[in-house]
């Protein structure tokens, strides 16, 4: 999670290709994160509530989780309001934890069943009745969903159903007892674990915002090249009316020119006012001279 988030930030501040970590192997990391997560919310729940249900301690835990969710969507829409977080990860399993008590007593099989159903089901069950934002949280509507946390109960509950199977399954042969005992309480090992398991929504809450500074920070220092996202803007643009041997030659001039000029920001976040500007006029139609030249 803190490698993918790294990540996220070092795109956030343009030092790595944007919408790297939306597509390929970033993607289908990013999902087993979420996956693992999940799964484990399943098995979490049957250790704590597999005998009978712990509604104090539940409850308790529930809060903080609701709380700690509500905190990340208010942030989120102060910062970016358009892709805030309203329905992440940590809504996901506040919600998915009430409803898997429900599952705590069926069979291993039913539930993990049902949890499969779910996973292969949600994609065929998608209908323009739930439309509406107030639904998007089921995560059965026919739009893409802008956010940069997005996972809903549908088909993610089925991965906490599975978990809790699988924790039903490990309780009555005592492979949770042996996985323990990989790990004792006195190895330093284990005692790692165990902080780490202990702290794990604490761990969540503030790695982001340390990671982020981080970045940030060296931001400032080092700013990150902006000439390849220019190009990326520069040439499809330009070869619309132009061949594209000439496009490049003018897109890599105009955007070493700009760069060197201090005005490359501008340009790309809309800052930049062309009017009367001689500076822009004059790196224009000398790219666009010389670049006709080596033709």
């Amino acid at each position: 999670m803190a490698i993918y988030h790294v990540t996220w930030d070092l795109e956030f501040f343009r030092y790595v290709p944007a919408g790297l970590t939306a597509e390929g192997g970033w993607k289908i990391f990013a999902r087993c994160i979420a996956g693992s997560f999940l799964f484990l919310v399943g098995i979490s729940l049957v250790l704590a509530h597999g005998d009978r249900i712990k509604w104090r301690a539940f409850i308790g835990r529930l809060a903080m989780i609701v709380l700690a969710s509500l905190a990340i969507t208010v942030v989120t829409y102060m910062m970016m309001p358009e892709r805030y977080v309203f329905f992440g990860i940590l809504h996901c399993i506040a919600l998915s934890s009430v409803l898997g008590l429900a599952f705590l007593k069926l069979p291993p099989v039913l539930t993990a069943l049902a949890g499969f159903l779910i996973i292969f089901l949600s994609p065929y069950l998608h209908t323009t009745l739930l439309d509406h934002p107030l639904f998007s949280w089921i995560g059965l509507s026919t739009y893409t969903v802008q956010s940069n946390d997005y996972v809903p109960l549908f088909p993610w509950f089925g991965t906490v159903l599975i978990g809790i199977a699988v924790g039903r399954v490990l309780k009555r042969t005592d492979g949770l007892a042996k996985l323990g005992a990989l790990y004792p309480a006195n190895d330093p090992v284990g005692r790692g674990l165990s902080f780490i398991g202990r702290h794990s929504l604490a761990f969540y809450l503030i790695h982001q915002p340390v990671l982020y500074s981080m970045v940030f920070i060296f931001s400032l220092v080092s700013p990150a090249d902006q000439r390849p996202i220019y190009l990326d803007l520069c040439n499809p643009g330009c070869s619309q009316n132009d061949p594209a041997e000439f496009c490049q030659r003018y897109c890599q001039c105009t955007a070493d020119r700009f760069h060197n000029a201090g005005l490359l920001d501008d340009l790309l976040y809309d800052r930049l006012v062309y009017d009367g500007n001689d500076t822009v006029t004059d790196i224009i139609m000398s790219c666009t001279a010389e670049s006709r030249e080596q033709q």
